[in-house]
């Protein structure tokens, strides 16, 4: 089971569009229960002094929302 670091929006605010590593963004996500999150990888290689905060998240299970399935085309061969 995946586990990702739990945030609060405001939290989330902060990091968005933030570095936590050189070349590498935080990129919160939210999950199936409107939570936000972000990964492990993230909250571990996170070097940016401003942000050290991070690496004391509390872990929660990953659960993604679900990808929709596809729908059928509806463009007719001419």
């Amino acid at each position: 089971m995946i586990q990702v670091g739990l945030l609060t929006e405001v939290q989330k605010d902060e990091l968005v569009g933030q570095l936590y590593a050189p070349d590498c963004y935080f990129n919160p996500i939210q999950d199936i229960n409107n939570n936000w999150v972000i990964s492990q990888e993230e909250m571990e290689q996170c070097v940016n002094p401003s942000f050290d905060w991070v690496k004391q998240l509390p872990l929660i299970p990953y659960e993604p929302i679900p990808t929709p399935p596809a729908q059928p085309s509806t463009d007719v061969p001419t």
